[in-house]
């Protein structure tokens, strides 16, 4: 069952998760929003023949299998449908450092690069 995160709820997970300094996480809540709307269960099929899954649109051309793990995160593709994070997140710091950071995200060029950030300020509190 998927989940749709509000912008608190999120960057505390991401925070929990350790995905990468708290500096960063409003780059990362900017990109998930962009990306898929922070719902958990979005999958979107590209051409007919791959689909992106989860809140990261990770994509099963490249980091995840459908049916079976496999792709650079060794994941099956259903497996980032549901609302724990751990694995989406895992796979993401994969997509990362080896996609180009950020601009790996058609979401974050297009809504984040270079614009203003969500202030995450209140949710450290």
């Amino acid at each position: 069952s998927g989940k749709v995160y509000q912008k608190c709820p999120l960057a505390r997970a991401l925070d929990t998760l350790q995905i990468s300094s708290r500096s960063f996480i409003s780059n990362w809540v900017c990109l998930i929003n962009a990306e898929s709307g922070a719902d958990t269960s979005k999958k979107t099929v590209i051409n007919g023949e791959w689909s992106s899954y989860g809140i990261f649109q990770i994509s099963s051309k490249t980091w995840c299998r459908e049916g079976r793990k496999g792709g650079h995160c060794n994941m099956q593709c259903d497996d980032f449908l549901n609302d724990d994070l751990a694995d989406d997140v895992e796979c993401a710091k994969i997509i990362f450092n080896r996609g180009g950071g950020f601009a790996a995200w058609k979401g974050w060029v297009n809504k984040c690069k270079q614009k203003t950030l969500p202030d995450l300020t209140a949710c450290w509190n």
